[in-house]
């Protein structure tokens, strides 16, 4: 299952963005204990994966939100942890577990990008080891790089491998291609040079090719946190819930609520990794092709667009993975019922979001 990270027009969530400093702000701080060679402002020795873990772990967390898992990494000694925004996405409640079995709720949303794919948060603690952050603007192709992090639940999993290319995605965001393997669980976890410095977050993998994975710089880490817009978590919870039932312009130019279903893991149950690459390539290309004549006022061939996309999986996916027909299916149904082609086109939209919304979490 392929991770999209921004690669569409993600904007930041209104409370979240903007980078004017606040009262709380600060840079990141330095780890307890880190290992220097000598003179002042030195940069850290060179360490073994074995010394990397032994003195980076107790500072990696699991981030546990709603039914989904991800990783996470201290970045402030009183509180606040790093983690991909789509580990979180969704949750009206998230809780930060350390390696010792004590458990935080996440009670503020420091600062978050969506475009980055990444969100600090807060927990009520104090004195708790830091991860140093280094300067990922010095990486480069070749350089050695460990990934830790929680696959599956399988805590404090290490991995090593190299940085295999730095690319642009587009204005704005560039990713690491790295060879050390990462798997879903893994989101969010941090990824080091050989000098024990987070230089990345890791974020996505690919099952088109062998041993493609992808993180996030960790510069991008740094401008959050330096550059806090601190929000509550009953307000970020409650602009979650917003986000099931987002508002889009109608053909008059009028807002109109979305009816996004919010679907179960359970719903990918027998759904291999091919079935949901499937089912993410044949969504993502429909709504590329559907939504433009939509925006053309060609309501009616989007409709057929994205009816077809659904009908063509309900044809080629297995009994076994059952659970992304029928929601699709509901959809059809839906709009059957409707004589309006926007409205048609609309329902089928809403229950392609669905399913991609829960492909999304399964990947955490």
């Amino acid at each position: 299952m392929t991770v999209r990270i921004g690669l569409g027009s993600w904007l930041l969530l209104g409370a979240l963005a903007g980078s004017g400093c606040t009262s709380q702000g600060g840079s990141v701080q330095a780890p307890v204990g880190a290992q220097t060679s000598a003179g002042s402002g030195a940069r850290p020795l060179v360490q073994t994966p074995a010394e990397i873990a032994a003195r980076s772990t107790p500072a990696i967390v699991t981030v546990r939100a709603g039914d989904g898992l991800g990783t996470g990494f201290v970045v402030r000694k009183d509180g606040w942890v790093a983690t991909n925004f789509h580990v979180v996405r969704g949750a009206t409640a998230v809780t930060v577990v350390f390696s010792d079995h004590r458990e935080f709720p996440v009670v503020e949303i420091m600062n978050a990008n969506r475009l980055h794919d990444l969100v600090i948060l807060r927990i009520d603690a104090r004195d708790l080891p830091v991860l140093p952050i280094g300067d990922s603007d010095q990486v480069r192709p070749g350089d050695s790089v460990l990934a830790i992090g929680h696959p599956l639940g399988l805590e404090d999993t290490v991995s090593n491998g190299l940085i295999s290319a730095v690319r642009e995605v587009h204005a704005g965001l560039s990713v690491l291609q790295i060879s050390a393997p990462i798997a879903p669980g893994s989101s969010g976890g941090p990824l080091f040079n050989d000098r024990g410095e987070v230089i990345g977050v890791a974020t996505a993998v690919s099952t088109r090719g062998q041993n493609l994975n992808f993180g996030l710089p960790s510069n991008y880490v740094t401008d959050l946190v330096e550059h806090p817009h601190p929000i509550s978590m009953e307000l970020f919870a409650a602009a979650m819930l917003a986000m099931q039932h987002q508002t889009s312009l109608d053909r008059d130019g009028r807002e109109r609520a979305r009816n996004i279903p919010h679907h179960k893991l359970t719903l990918l149950s027998g759904c291999t990794d091919a079935h949901k690459e499937l089912i993410w390539r044949t969504l993502q290309e429909a709504i590329e092709v559907g939504a433009p004549l939509y925006n053309q006022g060609k309501h009616s061939a989007c409709y057929h667009v994205y009816e077809g996309a659904a009908s063509d999986l309900a044809q080629r996916l297995p009994r076994a993975c059952g659970g992304p027909k029928q929601a699709l299916s509901a959809g059809q149904r839906r709009a059957a019922k409707l004589s309006d082609p926007s409205e048609q086109a609309w329902a089928m939209r809403d229950s392609f979001d669905g399913v991609l919304e829960v492909l999304e979490r399964s990947t955490h």
